[in-house]
């Protein structure tokens, strides 16, 4: 039971993030619209409101293409996909650091033949792995928790982030300033 103890606090953090997320009305500014708004009203202090609730929505389990979709839909495919790829890499820097320091490397403390074989593969090649992942899942929650708690260095989480998210996000800059084109969004 012991060696779940960091993987039940990680839990407990969740819970009581969602909480607090709901409680205070916090739920409001995680909207489309809100963001959209946010952004275009005054780019440069909507920014970093747009970090920050990027940030806060990563951590409760909100995916990434949400914001992405609020920065193109405001700022443009070119100038949406910088501030998506900033505020992604400062909101997954942040959600190691704050899940690394609940959880600490808890998935070292599994016992199972998968566990093993997969921080073995992620040991081996923790950049390139992490940049696979990133192309495949952008900045999905559970991966930023996942990639927290197993024991990976952060100057390789940070490389394989830097490196991997570039792709994934130009393709979603260029799919949503379509829709919005076709949908007259603009």
């Amino acid at each position: 039971m012991r060696k779940y103890t960091r993987l039940l606090s990680v839990l407990l953090f969740l819970v009581l993030l969602l909480a607090i997320f709901e409680l205070s009305g916090l739920r409001s500014h995680f909207s489309l619209s809100f963001l959209h708004q946010t952004l275009a009203d005054n780019p440069l202090s909507g920014f970093f409101v747009f970090i920050l609730v990027f940030a806060l929505g990563n951590l409760v389990q909100i995916p990434g293409w949400i914001f992405l979709a609020a920065a193109v839909l405001a700022l443009g495919r070119t100038w949406g996909g910088l501030a998506t790829y900033i505020a992604a890499l400062l909101s997954c820097s942040a959600t190691f650091f704050a899940i690394r320091l609940v959880g600490g490397d808890a998935l070292r403390n599994l016992n199972g033949k998968l566990a093993t074989r997969l921080l073995s593969q992620l040991d081996a090649h923790p950049i390139r792995n992490i940049v696979l992942l990133r192309m495949l899942f952008q900045t999905v929650p559970v991966l930023n928790y996942t990639l927290a708690m197993s024991g990976v260095r952060f100057r390789d989480y940070l490389v394989g982030t830097l490196l991997g998210l570039p792709l994934p996000i130009m393709a979603y800059c260029v799919f949503f300033d379509y829709l919005s084109v076709r949908l007259h969004l603009h």
